[in-house]
């Protein structure tokens, strides 16, 4: 992605998802985020979890290369792993937020300082609980 995808994508509805995990197994370099966002670019983020480019579906791992290595802060990188992602996904209207009316999608994180931590601790399991189409997932 360079400055003239960058100027293509301005104004429209498409919005650029970005591979964190493939970037980082495959040693490529990392899509220009922080400067797809100056340019005022929604972005979003996904594992593309497969064994051939990015081996793991672990999105506080994305979350985390996004902020470290993509200079995303922890709140842009959490809206591209949820509201963004669900926009692109075509399911804004019942996912991708904890909003009435949608579906309760959620994880429960273990007590931390802020959300922002989240990337941070990229190593610590923080998630405590899973809450999927509103029933809790038990391991």
């Amino acid at each position: 992605m360079g400055d003239e995808e960058i100027e293509v994508l301005k104004g429209t509805s498409t919005m650029a998802t970005v591979l964190p995990g493939a970037a980082f197994f495959l040693n490529l370099p990392y899509p220009p985020v922080r400067k797809m966002l100056e340019a005022g670019l929604p972005v979003a983020i996904a594992s593309d979890y497969n064994p051939g480019s990015s081996p793991s579906g672990n999105m506080s791992l994305m979350i985390a290369l996004a902020c470290i290595k993509m200079k995303m802060t922890p709140e842009e990188a959490i809206n591209a792993a949820t509201i963004n992602t669900a926009y692109t996904l075509g399911l804004l209207e019942s996912y991708g937020s904890i909003t009435r009316n949608k579906v309760a999608s959620v994880f429960i994180t273990k007590p931390m300082p802020s959300y922002s931590f989240l990337p941070y601790s990229f190593g610590d399991q923080l998630v405590d609980r899973v809450i999927l189409n509103g029933k809790e997932i038990t391991n």
